[in-house]
């Protein structure tokens, strides 16, 4: 099945559980592209490596990455490390929000709060120093009205679709969030 007939497929589900025709719109949609401000830096890796004390040597050893990937490459789960934003840059205005996506249909269906349900990456082509990374986010679905032990809302999923300079698919991370209202009588009687 194709990338048009998922994307319409969704779109059509979430228009049959009430979803706005205006976000259900967005679905598919490429949004919020950024491409990142500096480029892919070895010491962001060999940071992150030593905070999770991986010793592989891909990473460490300049031999050992020519010989199984061309060179050195950033450890594929930095990926997001290269577009994150700074929580403030000179020039920019207001908060700076990794996943915009999330915070509109926070705001859209009034769900004062959200939490990631889940959260996977998919690897492509290596990342390698120097690379420029941009990405940007796509509304992949969003579900119906639904209840759980956390409160009343919806449950949506996010990709991140993440390119090098060459255009390249370095990778792509997938979100679910669930924004919800938390129910009145349970936030009642916690104040108590």
């Amino acid at each position: 099945m194709s990338d048009t007939t998922h994307t319409d497929q969704a779109r059509q589900a979430a228009l049959e559980t009430g979803v706005p025709s205006e976000i259900a719109a967005l679905i598919g949609k490429r949004q919020y592209p950024v491409t990142a401000n500096f480029p892919v830096e070895r010491a962001y890796g060999f940071n992150t490596l030593a905070a999770t004390a991986n010793g592989n040597p891909l990473y460490w050893d300049e031999g050992v990455a020519q010989a199984l990937t061309g060179g050195p490459i950033a450890p594929p789960t930095t990926l997001s490390l290269w577009i994150r934003p700074h929580y403030w840059e000179p020039g920019a205005e207001g908060e700076q929000l990794a996943l915009q996506v999330h915070f509109d249909l926070k705001a859209a269906f009034d769900l004062p709060e959200a939490v990631m349900t889940d959260n996977t990456l998919t690897f492509y082509d290596p990342v390698r120093p120097g690379d420029v990374i941009s990405h940007a986010q796509v509304l992949k679905s969003v579900s119906g009205p639904k209840t759980t032990k956390l409160g009343s809302g919806r449950f949506w999923v996010i990709d991140l679709e993440y390119h090098n300079q060459n255009h390249d698919l370095v990778g792509i991370e997938s979100y679910t969030g669930f924004g919800y209202r938390r129910d009145e009588a349970e936030t009642a009687g916690s104040d108590s």
